[in-house]
């Protein structure tokens, strides 16, 4: 078996699960129900499987703050961007960046942090733009 997973230490990993069924549609795969600092959830997000485990210092597991976060956050391409950023904002997360079009780079994102001190970033494609296309802008941008 061979695979890719991203794991993340969290304060309290049911609550964070919690959170994340509401701004995204993921899929559990597994979920404890141990006293908080043992549990561990494991979903798969567009494709993507995430494993978080409960802060639990006696094992070295340290989770980030709000105001300490991890220079890490999840880049994560939706369907709706709009729907996506209202439901993380009515849901207790920080706004960052509010949805913001980038017209020439056929995208749309906005940032926000969540209330267990990550930072995720929501893309939108509304058309494809070569590598070449968006370097070509980036440059004639910079030189500007």
């Amino acid at each position: 078996m061979t695979g890719v997973e991203i794991d993340m230490v969290i304060t309290d990993s049911l609550k964070a699960l919690e959170l994340y069924e509401k701004v995204f549609d993921l899929q559990r795969v597994e979920v404890t129900s141990f006293p908080k600092g043992e549990n561990e959830v494991i979903f798969i997000l567009y494709g993507v499987r995430f494993h978080m485990l409960d802060e639990n210092p006696k094992f070295g597991l340290k989770a980030p703050t709000k105001d300490e976060p991890q220079s890490i956050w999840f880049n994560i391409t939706v369907p709706d961007i709009k729907e996506a950023f209202s439901r993380a904002i009515s849901t207790g997360c920080t706004e960052l960046q509010p949805v913001t079009e980038l017209a020439d780079y056929g995208v749309s994102n906005a940032i926000f942090s969540d209330p267990f001190g990550y930072q995720w970033m929501l893309h939108q494609v509304h058309k494809e733009v070569s590598f070449e296309e968006r370097i070509r802008l980036w440059e004639d941008k910079r030189d500007s």
